[in-house]
C-alpha cells in the first residue's frame, strides 16, 4: 500500500506533527494528485481540535486542494498526466440520490464523504486531508483549475469560494441588487470578491449559540426570507472555478511552511491572518 507524508493531529490536545499515512493505488476512475499548495480553513481547526463531534484520530485535515495529476486509472477521461487540479470539501458520495442526481452531492441525503474525517469506503478506516504530498480521488470529484490564476491563492476557492458563491448564484445575485457581508475573514472577502449585488444580507459561518428569535411578525409582513447554505456540489464548484478563471479572482493569502501549521492556528483564532493562510506543501 503506497504511503504518503502528512501532517495530522493525534488528539484533540497534541499539536499537529509529522506522520506517515496510507493511501490506495489508484483504481481504474482514480486520479492520483501530487499536492502542491493546501489552504488552511477554520473547519481543520475545529476538527482537529475535537470541537465538532466525531473528529477521528489520527486527524489530517486539509480540503482546499491543488496538484498535479501523477497517475490516471484506466477509465479516467476527464484528466490527464500533467493536469492541474483541485479537491475540495467532498471525495464521494452515494452518487444515487435525488440530491446527488441534481448535483447537489453536498446534500447526499446519506451524507457525503468528507475529505478528511469522512467514511473511507476503499481502505476502511476514515478518510486523510490534504495537509499531505498526495490523494487518491475518484475524477468525478475532482475539479479543473483554470491555467491563468495562480495555483497557491487558488487553493482556497475549494472551499471558501464555494461556499460564498453557491449562495449569491441561487439568490440570484446581480446588477441591481445589494449584498451585505457579515464578517471579512477568509470567507467574506471572497464574498466581497464575488457578489455582483444580492437583495438580502448573508450571515457567514456557523454561530457558537442557536440563533436569536426572528420577529416572525415582521418577517410575515414584509415577506421576509431567512436561508441557509453550505459549499456547492460538482458541477457548481467547476462553475465557480471558471468565473473565477474568467474573473482573475482568487484569495488573499499568506503562504506558510507545513512545520508553520500551530502556529498559524493560533493567528487564526486572533484574527491575525489577512485573509487566508495556504500552506507551501513542498515543505512537508
Amino acid at each position: 500500500m503506497p504511503h504518503a507524508l502528512a501532517y495530522g493531529a493525534q488528539s484533540p490536545t497534541s499539536p499537529l506533527a509529522g506522520l506517515t499515512i496510507e493511501r490506495r493505488e489508484p483504481g481504474p476512475t482514480d486520479v492520483k494528485i501530487d499536492i502542491r499548495f493546501c489552504g488552511v480553513c477554520h473547519s481543520d481547526l475545529h476538527t482537529a481540535r475535537g470541537e465538532w463531534a466525531g473528529t477521528k484520530y489520527p486527524s489530517v485535515p486539509g480540503h482546499e486542494i491543488v496538484g498535479e495529476v501523477v497517475a490516471v486509472g484506466a477509465e479516467v477521461s476527464r484528466f490527464k498526466l500533467g493536469d492541474l487540479v483541485g479537491v475540495g470539501c467532498m471525495v464521494d458520495s452515494c452518487r444515487e440520490c435525488d440530491s446527488c442526481r441534481a448535483g447537489l452531492e453536498q446534500y447526499c441525503y446519506e451524507g457525503n464523504v468528507g475529505t478528511y474525517n469522512g467514511k473511507d469506503r476503499h481502505l476502511g478506516g476514515h478518510t486523510f486531508g490534504g495537509y499531505s504530498q498526495s490523494v487518491v480521488v475518484d475524477q468525478d470529484f475532482v475539479l479543473s483549475i483554470p491555467a491563468n490564476l495562480p495555483l497557491d491563492a487558488a487553493a482556497p476557492l475549494l472551499c471558501a469560494g464555494i461556499t460564498l458563491y453557491s449562495p449569491l448564484m441561487h439568490w440570484q445575485a446581480g446588477p441591481g441588487k445589494t449584498v451585505g457581508i457579515v464578517g471579512l475573514g477568509g470567507l467574506g472577502h471572497m464574498g466581497v470578491k464575488i457578489a455582483r449585488a444580492l437583495g438580502a444580507h448573508v450571515l457567514l459561518g456557523v454561530p457558537p449559540t442557536p440563533f436569536p428569535p426572528l420577529d416572525v411578525a415582521r418577517m410575515i409582513g414584509n415577506r421576509l426570507t431567512v436561508a441557509a447554505s453550505t459549499i456547492g456540489g460538482i458541477r457548481e464548484t467547476q462553475d465557480m472555478l471558471d468565473f473565477c478563471g474568467r474573473h482573475g479572482i482568487v484569495s488573499d493569502i499568506e503562504l506558510i511552511r507545513m512545520d508553520q501549521i500551530n502556529h498559524a492556528y493560533e493567528r487564526m483564532l486572533k484574527g491575525d491572518i489577512k485573509y487566508r493562510f495556504v500552506i507551501d506543501m513542498a515543505t512537508i
